[in-house]
């Protein structure tokens, strides 16, 4: 199926495996690219060293196109773009909108550059920058989300930019590319949907949980980092939203502590990044604080299967999904179901 993602990307499929962080790692990623699919390398949790091990390490398994996700706000941004540069990435990708400058970079090494956004402004405030394509999410995806639906969100982007749109949040079978298709999408990205595949490297218990929710136990809080972010509901969830302010800012402080040491990271360096959030976001610096949580409760759960310690993100479609194919038969699968729904059409 030949469409705008795959001609600009050199994929297959007009698919994408999203850069989760703790999750979307080499394995995961290697995997999604050999059975077609854009895999993408989620960098933020990583070391600069480890981005560049961890690059290698997936160009070592696939001879496929693949990418890495940035965030646009880091403090070391630019010495992120210099490795994808340097590895000879084919596509960058962005959980914040980068900057001109950034886009410009990229593009002048032949990096197609693929920012995620959550509204039509900010899509097109990229696309007017220089962005190859862009990845729309609506509120039905997981982790940090908006309040509007794919199917009203998407059909806006795609009416107000001349570039590819791929459609995220809400997706996981090939009805779902289907519809994206027909709504004027150049492919569907998913995160929920390879995260809950045999190539993940969540642990099994952990892949267990989201196998058991249903719809309604897919919930969103602010209680992790002070923004709207959809998960699985636990205990742990309640528990933070019910304790008090001054016990969030402590366990964020701890947790601050912890991923410096976990990423490498100086005490300036975090600060500069919380600037950069804080002016991104117009946060309160008691927010900023509070989104240490995030890195360290998601790795209690994606890396050390600690449910009771951690949080799970997760999109809606967790609650449809029951089972765990590899990569290879998640893609096939959701290829074949998609042709076979356009040839099931009314003619």
């Amino acid at each position: 199926m030949e469409t705008a993602l795959t001609r600009l990307t050199g994929v297959r499929y007009p698919l994408v495996q999203t850069g989760m962080g703790w999750v979307a790692g080499p394995r995961l990623v290697s995997a999604a690219a050999n059975a077609g699919a854009l895999g993408i390398l989620a960098s933020a949790t990583m070391t600069t060293g480890g981005l560049r091990a961890a690059v290698r390490e997936v160009a070592s398994r696939t001879d496929a196109p693949f990418g890495v996700n940035l965030r646009a706000d880091a403090g070391d941004a630019a010495e992120r773009v210099r490795i994808i540069v340097d590895e000879g990435v084919q596509v960058a990708s962005f959980a914040l909108a980068p900057s001109r400058e950034l886009i410009t970079r990229l593009k002048d090494a032949g990096v197609v550059v693929i920012p995620s956004v959550g509204a039509r402004r900010h899509a097109e405030k990229v696309a007017a920058w220089g962005a190859d394509a862009v990845i729309v999410q609506g509120g039905e995806g997981g982790g940090h989300t908006g309040n509007v639906a794919t199917s009203v969100l998407l059909p806006q982007v795609v009416d107000a930019v001349g570039i590819p749109v791929i459609a995220a949040g809400g997706f996981f079978d090939g009805r779902g590319l289907v519809a994206a298709l027909a709504y004027g999408a150049a492919g569907i990205a998913m995160g929920t949907r390879f995260l809950l595949t045999s190539d993940s490297t969540v642990p099994r218990a952990v892949q267990a949980r989201y196998l058991a929710a249903a719809v309604h136990d897919v919930t969103v809080t602010t209680a992790v980092d002070g923004l709207p972010h959809r998960m699985l509901r636990s205990a742990l969830v309640t528990s933070l939203e019910r304790s008090g302010g001054a016990g969030a800012l402590l366990r964020a402080v701890r947790h601050t502590a912890s991923f410096r040491k976990l990423s490498g990271l100086s005490w300036p360096r975090l600060v500069r990044d919380g600037l950069a959030l804080k002016r991104g976001k117009e946060l309160t610096w008691s927010q900023v604080l509070l989104a240490a949580n995030t890195p360290m409760l998601l790795k209690a759960s994606m890396v050390d299967g600690r449910t009771d310690l951690g949080v799970m993100a997760a999109g809606q479609v967790a609650g449809l999904i029951d089972d765990l194919p590899s990569c290879s038969e998640l893609v096939d699968r959701i290829m074949a179901e998609a042709h076979r729904t356009l040839t099931a059409l009314p003619r």
